[in-house]
């Protein structure tokens, strides 16, 4: 990615994490989990299961969008990328200022290589769900 882009996403993450509770570092199982949610999310995005889709947002997420059909509109038009990869690979994963950071490399249907940078929160009963996703251009294509 360029310069901008790093700087863009730092921003990003600082200005959005600045009150965010410290965390401990996720188990291995925990990042596990975390790319199975993210996984099934994509999976139903592909299937056009909405409700599917909805259901692994976080509560904030599901408040700000109140329905899946909401929520599927959003990502139809400003997240392209994950609604109909080309193709997906897990990258590194990261906290930063306690937030779960999960990213991915994203091949769009055009070629172009996307990162994705999914924030997750933990639920009261320990399972994962997405609380947003950052997208950042790359300077890579796909081969």
């Amino acid at each position: 990615m360029k310069l901008l882009s790093y700087v863009s996403l730092l921003m990003w993450l600082l200005a959005s994490l600045c009150m965010a509770a410290e965390v401990e570092e996720p188990a291995e199982a925990d990042w596990q989990a975390i790319q199975s949610v993210i996984a099934s999310q994509l999976d139903a995005f592909k299937r056009d299961d909405a409700a599917a889709a909805f259901a692994f947002a976080s509560p904030a997420i599901q408040k700000m969008f109140h329905t899946p059909g909401e929520f599927m509109q959003m990502v139809r038009t400003g997240y392209s990328a994950v609604y109909r990869p080309g193709s997906v690979r897990f990258l590194d994963h990261f906290v930063v200022s306690g937030q779960v950071i999960q990213a991915l490399e994203v091949v769009d249907a055009e070629g172009d290589v996307v990162v994705a940078f999914y924030i997750m929160e933990r639920q009261a009963d320990g399972t994962w769900r997405i609380a947003g996703c950052k997208l950042e251009g790359s300077s890579a294509v796909s081969a």
